[in-house]
Parts: structure tokens; sequence; C-alpha cells
């Protein structure tokens, strides 16, 4: 086979086989294509779209270009969380804790590989780096020794697991080919069933910070990743829920770090902590840890009540190698040097904002990667102090922008003082989960 003619197939919108599809990858996995080719074939494949027949391939062939976890010797069930990426999403730090916390009472055991920043939306590995010390490539060893030890662990996927997903989706974040529900499904099924999981939660994000916008194509994502786990013998559910406004109050590395110890304190912003409660509950529903979703969910909230979670979190950290001391004080955390106010320009409410230009001015300070070798700074980012929906008077403070360079400064703040609509009367309400499918 030769990747020109695959190619050149894929471009002129061609169903491509099991076979062929197994070539790309295991070149992309072997290193023995080029960028330039798995580019092109990337951006035909977010041009022309791929069969359900091809994701399946895809899907598989990205899930066998490395090794699939075991964990069946450990005495509980296996569950994890995805989300499919939106502005200020955190919540994989607040859920984990969580859910492996509530193993006291019986195990269970949360094995989460996540993902770096992608576009103009943050990364889990990333957050998790703003931690002093914290170490995300763990070998399978040292991983399996955090799964036992502390019921969940934290970490990026090691150079034997999905080998080719690590190359497709760094040259995806820097290609513009990101938003393809088939390159989607494949990433992200590739990797979870890679984990040696029983059961899955998927939060999959709509609206404008999202990469899915509409809530028709949030939907046929949801739906096109409950199948594919679904046929492969895994308990799955996906949440669609809303991203027309960041999720919680800070968007940036280090201050998403401190938003989620705000929650596992129990304090922090109403709509972080009603989501994360609710996967919190699928989750241990969905691992058979209880009969029905509402006890879940009171246990979640006991776990954070108890301080159970955030004890957990502590223990992570240390496992990891990070500061636990930084669980405590979070002014250990990163901190930028300087920082702005973006002030209001007229009273009444804020009805939107618009959700991927103030990611997109996180990525411009630093927070994220406009190049593939970027190297990201962790405490930069946006605090919000008002949300879609809040009353605001003349002057008064939308946003707090954290940085270190005036030239980043100047750029971020062109896209972020265009990003808040003020108007006289407030918005409808937009209810936080959309839809949820596979239940």
């Amino acid at each position: 086979m030769h990747a020109v003619d695959l190619i050149r197939k894929k471009r002129d919108g061609k169903e491509l086989s099991r076979e062929e599809i197994a070539f790309l990858v295991g070149g992309a996995a072997r290193g023995t294509l080029p960028d330039y080719q798995l580019s092109a074939w990337l951006m035909a494949t977010v041009c022309r779209g791929m069969t359900r027949a091809e994701t399946a391939f895809l899907t598989e062939a990205m899930l066998h270009s490395g090794e699939v976890m075991d964990f069946s010797d450990l005495p509980g069930p296996k569950v994890d969380k995805h989300s499919t990426g939106g502005v200020g999403d955190k919540t994989s730090l607040i859920l984990a804790p969580v859910v492996a916390a509530a193993g006291f009472r019986s195990p269970v055991y949360v094995p989460m590989i996540s993902g770096r920043g992608l576009g103009h939306t943050g990364g889990t590995l990333d957050k998790l780096e703003s931690i002093p010390g914290f170490r995300v490539n763990l070998s399978k060893d040292e991983f399996r020794e955090a799964l036992v030890s502390c019921g969940c662990a934290l970490g990026a996927a090691t150079p034997e697991i999905a080998p080719a997903d690590k190359r497709l989706y760094a040259l995806r974040d820097v290609t513009a080919t990101v938003e393809s529900p088939a390159l989607i499904c494949a990433s992200i099924m590739s990797k979870k069933l890679a984990e040696g999981i029983d059961a899955l939660v998927l939060d999959v994000k709509t609206g404008d910070g999202a990469f899915m916008k509409s809530e028709n194509d949030a939907v046929a994502l949801a739906e096109l990743l409950v199948e594919t786990g679904t046929r492969m013998g895994k308990r799955i559910v996906a949440l669609i829920t809303d991203m027309d406004q960041p999720l919680g109050k800070n968007v940036g590395n280090a201050l998403e770090v401190a938003e989620c110890l705000e929650i596992l304190n129990g304090r922090g912003p109403e709509d972080l902590r009603t989501l994360s409660l609710e996967l919190s509950a699928w989750m241990l529903f969905l691992a058979g840890c209880v009969p029905r979703l509402s006890d879940g969910k009171k246990i979640a909230e006991e776990m954070i009540a108890t301080g159970r979670a955030r004890d957990k979190f502590q223990q992570v950290v240390k496992q990891q190698d990070g500061d636990p001391r930084a669980v405590e004080d979070p002014s250990r955390l990163p901190r930028a040097r300087k920082n702005e106010t973006i002030r209001s320009s007229r009273a009444g409410f804020v009805s939107r904002i618009a959700c991927e230009q103030l990611g997109r001015a996180c990525v411009i300070l630093g927070g994220g990667r406009e190049k593939q070798d970027d190297v990201i700074d962790p405490s930069v980012g946006v605090a919000l102090q008002k949300k879609v929906g809040d009353p605001i008077g003349l002057g008064d403070a939308l946003c707090v922008v954290h940085y270190n360079a005036e030239p980043r400064l100047r750029e971020a703040l062109a896209l972020l003082e265009r990003s808040f609509t003020v108007t006289d009367a407030p918005p409808e309400p937009r209810p936080l989960i959309r839809k949820i499918v596979g239940a």
C-alpha cells in the first residue's frame, strides 16, 4: 500500500477498508509515515467524514496499536469518565478522588488516562502538571501501583498504550483537524478501552466552547461513542452538557486546579459542583456500587462533605510525586506576576460569553499550545467575575486576566473584550445537562 493512494481515496470521499486504515494507523504508531502525509489524511477525513464501519476499524486499529491494560485481578469494578473537551472543563480532578474515596465501602478503581489541551480547550494532564512535581508520565507498573494504593491513577497514555493516538492527537491539535466525530470517537475509545475498564461515563459537550457546536451533532457523537463502547462489552452512558459558557469561573491550568480544590472543600461554583456530583453518581451507578443513581449522588456528596475526597486527592498527588502541601495551600500553585481587570461598559445582564474566544485568549496568554512543541505557562488564565444571567453594573468587573507577558496580554484583551455581551434583560436560562444517551 502507498499512503498517497489512501489519502487520495479519502479525499475523493471513498470508504477505506480495515486493512487500509490499519496501514495508516500502523504507520503513525511505528513512525514510518511522515507528519505531512498523516496530516493530509486527517484533513481529508475531517472534510469527507467516515462511515460507521471506518470508525470501528479506526478505533480497533488504534486500540491494538499498543497494549491493553489488564486489571481483572483487582477486587472491584473499574470505571472512568471522559469529556470531549470544553473551556474550564476540570471535572476529572474532582471525580477521580470522589469515586475512589467511595471505595472505602467496597473496592472501586478509577484508572484515568487523560489527554493534553486540544485547540481552544484545556487538558487534564496540563492541569495536573501545574501542581509542583506532579508526574503524569507513569510506566505501566507505576500506574498499577498508584491504582492499587490510591484507588485511582491519573496519567498520560504510556508509550505502550494506543501509541498511534498519541501522534495523531498531537497533529490534530495543530492542523485544525479536531472537529471530526470519527476521529474524536476513535481517539477517546482507543485510550479508554485500553484502560481495562468495565464502565465508562462520557461528558459530551455542546455549545460555543465545544467541538460539537450544535446539540444534534453532540447527540450524534454520543450515540457513536455509546454504540462503539457497547459493542466492546462496556457499560456506558453519555451526558450531553452545556458549553455555551465556561464551566466554573476559572480558565487556565493552575487557576482550575485551585477551583477544583474549592469544590473538594465543599465550596466553589454551583455549576461545577452540580455536574461533578452528577457524573460521580453515574460512575458509581454504572460500576455497580449503588442500586440507584440517587444513592450515587448521596455518596458523592458525603465524600466531599467528610473531606474524604480531598484527602484522596492529596494521596494521589503525593503518590505521583506532586507537592501534597498544594492541596492544603493553593498559593503553592504557580501564580502569574500580573493581572488586568476587564470591566463592563454598561449596566444590565450578562447574556452571552463567547466561550471559544475566551478559550483562545487563554491559549494566547500561554495557557495552551499554538504549535506542537509549545511550552505551557501553567500560571496564566482568566478568572470570570460574572457568568451568563448575572446582573452587572457600569464599570463592574467581567473578568480578571492573569498574565506574565505584555505582548500576549494585548492580543488576548482584544479577544476578551469582545467575548462578553451585556443586554437590558436577562437571557433564558439553559439547562446544564441537556440530554442523556444510553442510560
